[in-house]
């Protein structure tokens, strides 16, 4: 490394970082930040090899791309640069934990960081001084989160908006100025606000040529009558049950609802309501409360994902990519018929997806009947799994090789213990020396570490299902699983057809199925075990059938 010899510059890389454009335009800004910087490793001699600038991201976590680039450069053998020049320590991290968990990471690689403002020796003195004022920096941060909610929480409650895009409905409007600050208030959008009222009048009322529309009913009407969102889209299920939801048309805005990190919902006494002029009187919008109550729209039901459906969860749409559902209708004759067709389709129409909808009886029969010819016979089973047995092989050897090294250094380890323990005995070496109760400690360690990675390599080897796929296995397989996609009188075992294809995708000319080699692998060593059944349907399956029919 450039930095244990005295004779080549050390190479810097500058790591520069603002949490907001308000703070860039003060003495932190990035081009503060980075003349700083520059003049600091001229004044001690660095080599600048790189710069990384993050605009406008906190300093509570590592979820910011140029810090996660800056790390994996520092890390990387050999690394690019010695140094890492930042303005303070704050700049880095402003979690205490987090701060010294990327020093000591990029310190291992030689690397080391240091601040202009706050620099900090090597010795343990300097060290816990970086982790204190890395503590102060944590609690000013927290601190500050406080007095900023807590002012946005008041802010609401005055009437002003605190920011971000308003609901469908309103815009934004200058109200008063308070010194250098514009204070902004909610207003009716004349453009978007008769769409808002649209949607409650066919909620409630209908267009006049039925009753009353359901939620996406009402997303086919705006979608096929081209009335457009505000950002000119198609609306979406999701969108109309939020207007018909939300207490802002009713002239109550709700503010800090949710908590930031985790959106979990807060207790009522945190929210702040800011009053906003009412679209929607509170009648009709109790109304609304109590018919969506009754009806339930948003609600799945169990069904859609553990009913008996044979390709529900892994059919989708080629045009869209939408999920292909089931659905339902009586014919002519009085009788039932089912059907998938595009959810995109069916919850947006024709203007949300032209996709197709295809009988679920014909869908269900071409891809068994692809499965059993084509996947499931022992000539197209031997070449798809040729190439991947190799891997599995090649892996396997080399896990044995590292098994065996771990071994030879827990025999070895055990040798130096012993050793040690025989000079305690024959007084060689005295039992209260520091040194020597250290020196066990470490070799104890490193003796217990490398036994726990051995067992758990051990148990990958063992339970890999590594045993050699013969012929014979191949062809019974072939044959049992042709005959578990099947049921007497008719039907599919859905859990067994999962286990050869995990996605269909449904065009106009073609219907695609895709599937996993690993898992086709594991589904055929499963079957092939005696302690296994029904191909190896995995145990994550919501409803796993105990009866006969599913366990031969």
């Amino acid at each position: 490394m450039n930095m244990h010899s005295p004779d080549v510059a050390q190479r810097a890389a500058l790591y520069l970082r603002v949490s907001t454009t308000r703070q860039a335009e003060h003495d932190v800004s990035i081009p503060d930040q980075r003349k700083q910087g520059e003049a600091y490793c001229a004044s001690r001699g660095y080599r600048l090899i790189e710069t990384f600038v993050e605009a406008g991201a906190s300093a509570t976590n590592d979820r910011r791309p140029e810090f996660q680039r800056m790390i994996e450069a520092g890390t990387s053998k050999p690394a690019p640069f010695d140094v890492v020049v930042v303005h303070s320590f704050s700049r880095f991290f402003r979690d205490h934990f987090e701060l010294e968990f990327y020093v000591r990471k990029l310190a291992k690689n030689g690397v080391k960081l240091v601040s202009i403002t706050q620099e900090m020796g090597d010795d343990p003195m300097h060290v816990m001084m970086r982790q204190i004022m890395a503590l102060f920096d944590e609690y000013q941060s927290k601190e500050n989160a406080k007095h900023v909610l807590r002012a946005m929480n008041e802010n609401a409650r005055q009437g002003f908006w605190n920011g971000a895009l308003p609901p469908i409905g309103y815009r934004i409007i200058a109200a008063e100025q308070r010194g250098s600050k514009t204070k902004k208030k909610l207003e009716i959008d004349p453009l978007h606000a008769d769409t808002v009222r649209l949607i409650y009048r066919l909620f409630l009322e209908g267009d006049g040529n039925s009753g009353p529309l359901g939620v996406k009913a009402i997303t086919c009407h705006l979608n096929e009558r081209r009335i457009f969102t505000r950002d000119g889209g198609r609306w979406g299920l999701a969108q109309i049950h939020s207007i018909l939801t939300r207490t802002t048309y009713i002239g109550e805005h709700r503010f800090n609802t949710r908590s930031h990190k985790n959106r979990e919902k807060k207790p009522e006494s945190e929210v702040a309501v800011m009053a906003v002029p009412p679209l929607i009187d509170r009648e009709t919008f109790d109304a609304v409360q109590a018919k969506l109550k009754s009806r339930n729209p948003m609600l799945v039901p169990a069904r859609v994902t553990s009913g008996p459906t044979l390709l529900t969860g892994i059919c989708f749409c080629a045009k869209c990519e939408g999920a292909m559902t089931l659905r339902t209708g009586k014919g002519s004759a009085g009788g039932m018929y089912r059907y998938y067709t595009c959810s995109t389709k069916a919850r947006q129409g024709k203007t949300g997806c032209e996709g197709r909808s295809i009988p679920m009886d014909k869908l269900d029969d071409l891809i068994a009947s692809h499965l059993e010819e084509r996947l499931l016979q022992p000539e197209r089973l031997e070449t798809i799994l040729f190439s991947l047995l190799d891997r599995r092989q090649e892996r396997a050897e080399r896990r044995r090789e590292h098994l065996a090294e771990l071994n030879r250094r827990i025999t070895e380890t055990d040798q130096r213990l012993n050793r040690l323990y025989d000079a305690i005995e024959s007084g060689v070496a005295a039992l209260d020396d520091s040194a020597l109760k250290e020196r066990i400690a470490g070799l104890k360690a490193l003796r217990d570490q490398a036994t726990a990675d051995a067992e758990r390599i051990q148990a990958t080897l063992d339970s890999a299902g590594n045993q050699a796929i013969t012929p014979d296995m191949i062809e019974t397989f072939s044959s049992a699983a042709r005959a578990g996609l099947r049921l007497e009188g008719g039907g599919y075992r859905r859990d067994h057809l999962r286990a050869f294809a995990q996605r269909v995708e449904v065009a106009d000319t073609e219907v695609r199925i895709t599937g996993s080699k690993s898992e086709l692998l594991r589904t055929l060593v499963a079957a092939s075990s005696v302690k296994s059944a029904a191909f190896g349907v995995r145990s994550s399956v919501l409803k796993w059938r105990t009866r006969h029919d599913s366990n031969v």
